[in-house]
């Protein structure tokens, strides 16, 4: 029996795109009540163990992309023509409103953001079925407005950029008129992070990949991710879960996790009172869980070390940490949400 449940784990790791290399192992975590020399005595105590498994970056990629042929879903701004078979009288120019919604006579307000166009048709010739017997209705945008990627950064031209079909990386950042170079010429950024929602961030190495001719330099956004280009300069770290802003935050000498967690706007109502902050650092592929009660002491809070590109995680309250799949090393690295487990706080 444990060795078939030993076999399904490495073919479930297998297939999720990970490959054999040989690592260091991972350093010790950094828990409240510990000090950082006893951490660090612990780490230099480790050895080098059996082979681990590395994530495969590229196929996390790929993983992270959403499907080449998946259909578009209507948002809000979207213009859409609303045309009904036989019944020109009731054809209708509409744009969806910030609540989601169009309002036709009779049926009133139906619901269509998130929909695709046939489940919008549905959906209008539903809401009138107790009025019209039999109604065709078909959908189409007319312009796009909602499918959006916000790009910021070190770029000519920061901001929102539509696209009619499916955002891409190259797409977003050819909009925004590239990376700014030397004297401010635009060029290939070296790296970019893509946010999307609180909970991913991936971090896409694009001019070596153009160079390589890799076509996932063009990586398939999702409506709404946030492209962050940053300066050749500067330095950062990525602060997801549940704060008010989550995104990158520059890193400074003053900087510090409480300051680091103030410019991300604070915690959300869903992040609990006293929650147990997580530190991901990707290079080393260690991570660390502090709590918030302890960073508010001087001398629990100057073990809150941070190097650039660190994640910092706040978890959904009645969640003790976060683990996530760390693909890749530097300068492309991944970090994708892969679970929750359940703790005390």
């Amino acid at each position: 029996m444990n060795s078939r449940i030993a076999m399904t784990c490495v073919t479930l790791l297998l297939s999720a795109g990970w490959t054999w290399a040989q690592e260091a192992p991972q350093s010790a975590q950094l828990l409240p009540g510990q000090d950082a020399a006893q951490l660090a005595s612990q780490e230099t105590a480790q050895q080098p163990a059996e082979p681990q498994l590395v994530p495969n970056e590229l196929e996390q990629m790929r993983n992270f992309e959403p499907a080449p042929d998946a259909e578009y879903r209507l948002g809000r701004g979207d213009e859409i023509t609303v045309d009904f078979a036989g019944r020109p009288d009731m054809n209708a120019k509409l744009v969806i409103g910030p609540d989601g919604r169009i309002t036709l006579p009779l049926a009133g307000d139906i619901l269509l953001a998130g929909l695709t166009r046939p489940e919008a048709a549905e959906a209008i010739a539903k809401a009138l079925a107790p009025y019209y017997m039999n109604l065709s209705v078909q959908v189409t945008v007319t312009k796009y407005t909602s499918n959006q990627v916000l790009v910021l950064g070190a770029v000519t031209k920061p901001g929102l950029v539509t696209f009619d079909g499916t955002p891409t990386l190259l797409g977003a950042l050819t909009s925004s008129g590239m990376g700014l170079g030397p004297g401010g010429t635009a060029q290939i950024p070296e790296r970019c992070a893509i946010y999307r929602g609180q909970n991913e961030v991936i971090w896409v190495d694009v001019k070596k990949l153009v160079e390589a001719g890799n076509g996932l330099a063009n990586l398939r956004l999702e409506r709404g991710d946030v492209v962050y280009v940053p300066s050749m300069a500067e330095q950062f770290v990525s602060v997801l879960g549940q704060v008010e802003k989550p995104g990158a935050v520059p890193l400074t000498s003053d900087s510090t996790l409480v300051s680091i967690l103030a410019e991300a706007g604070g915690f959300t109502a869903n992040a609990g009172n006293t929650p147990h902050i997580q530190i991901v650092d990707p290079n080393r592929h260690t991570t660390r869980v502090l709590s918030m009660k302890d960073l508010l002491k001087p001398a629990k809070s100057q073990e809150a070390t941070l190097r650039p590109g660190d994640i910092i995680y706040v978890p959904q309250t009645g969640f003790a940490r976060t683990a996530y799949v760390l693909s890749g090393l530097s300068p492309l690295i991944t970090a994708l949400s892969f679970g929750l487990f359940t703790g005390g706080l």
